[in-house]
Formats: structure tokens, sequence, C-alpha cells
């Protein structure tokens, strides 16, 4: 916490895990600070010193709140809806709330992190963009399966819920990569709606402190 009593979020404008933490801090109505970690400047800031003794880790984000600092996006937002539940972002009934975590774990365990800038950076630089579009592509085949017996308005019913949070920033990695999202028309049709809401549009990356200014919006 900062000496104004607001949460530190640990960020990087592109991160799509920063990303589900800012539209949930902006869903729930929290006030907080910035401090960009650049991943890419300096060879990565994430390695330096300082931010490794906040962050074993060495990734963003992580978020200083109520005097503990908490690492991985999924595991801060259980806590910010924990401790600050409104708007729930986890249903109350189970069988939607696993559907939630099924659907959070599948893109922040199953594709996130494979086509991330870490692994990226172990496959030769020709074949980076063929090995993201085949871990994007394989598990978007299997959330449309899923999402087609869900998704309401969003992806577990009508209620914005913590995976409609990793869906729209791994939509956003999906085009960056240049994936073609035609076979995936419950993906994009969720992705639109959740853009054009608030909290999804102050947090996007073209939107952040750090966003280069070419990038901005």
């Amino acid at each position: 916490m900062t000496e104004s009593g607001k949460p530190i979020l640990y960020s990087y404008f592109r991160s799509s895990c920063s990303w589900r933490v800012r539209i949930a801090l902006a869903l729930k109505g929290i006030d907080y600070e910035t401090v960009p970690i650049n991943l890419i400047k300096d060879g990565g800031q994430q390695f330096s010193k300082d931010f490794q003794a906040l962050n074993p880790m060495k990734q963003v984000p992580a978020l200083k709140i109520d005097g503990i600092t908490i690492h991985q996006s999924l595991a801060i937002i259980e806590y910010l809806e924990e401790t600050r539940p409104t708007p729930r972002l986890l249903p109350q009934d189970p069988k939607k709330r696993a559907s939630v975590r099924m659907i959070s774990d599948l893109i922040a365990g199953g594709i996130q992190p494979l086509q991330n800038l870490s692994v990226l950076k172990q496959v030769r630089e020709e074949m980076q963009l063929t090995w993201a579009q085949n871990a994007i592509t394989s598990g978007f085949n299997a959330l449309e399966q899923i999402l087609q017996s869900t998704a309401g308005i969003y992806c577990v019913g009508d209620e914005v819920t913590m995976a409609d949070l990793c869906l729209v920033p791994q939509v956003a990695n999906a085009e960056r990569f240049k994936v073609d999202l035609t076979p995936y028309p419950t993906i994009s049709s969720i992705n639109k709606r959740l853009l054009v809401l608030e909290a999804f549009q102050v947090s996007h990356p073209c939107r952040q402190p750090d966003t280069p200014t070419e990038l901005r919006a």
C-alpha cells in the first residue's frame, strides 16, 4: 500500500495476466496506483533484484494490498473477491462457480503460458508466430466447445465473471498473433459484448500509464 493507502499494482501494459487484474480492480471500483514493469526494456525489468525480491517468479502482475503482496492473477482476483465481494465475480451457484474456475484455468494455465514471452524466447525466431498460433488455436478449439454449453451473454450465464476477465486478454493475444477467429463465433461474440463495458475499456492495454505513445487510443 502507498502512503495514501492505495493498493499498488506492478503491471505491464501488454501483459494479459496484468490486464485480468486491472479489469477486476475496475469492476470492483478499487482505486490503485500502477508501477510499470517493462518486460522488454533493459533485458526485462522483472529480472531486477528489487522486483525479484517482490516476486521470486519474476512475473507480473503483483499486487500490494492490505499489507500483503500477492502474485498470480487468479489468486489476486480470488482475494479481491473474498475481501471485496461486490460486484460478484464468482457465481453463488457451485456448479456455475466450477465452470468459471474451469474456464479461467483453461485460459490461464492451458493457453496463455504456452504463447507467453518467456516460452517464445525458447523457440527459434522464425517459428515463434506459428508456435503461438498453434497454442492459441488448440486452446480455443476446446474453449469454443465448452462455452457453447456454459455461455449466456457472457462466458458463464449473464453476469460478468472471472472467466470473462481471462477471455478478453486472451482474444487480444490471439489477434496480436494473427489467429483466424472465424471458427470461434461464441468466443468472438462474448468478447465483443465485454469490450463495450467500461471496466474493460479503462483497463485496456492502449490506455495504461506505460502504453507507448504510438499504441495509445
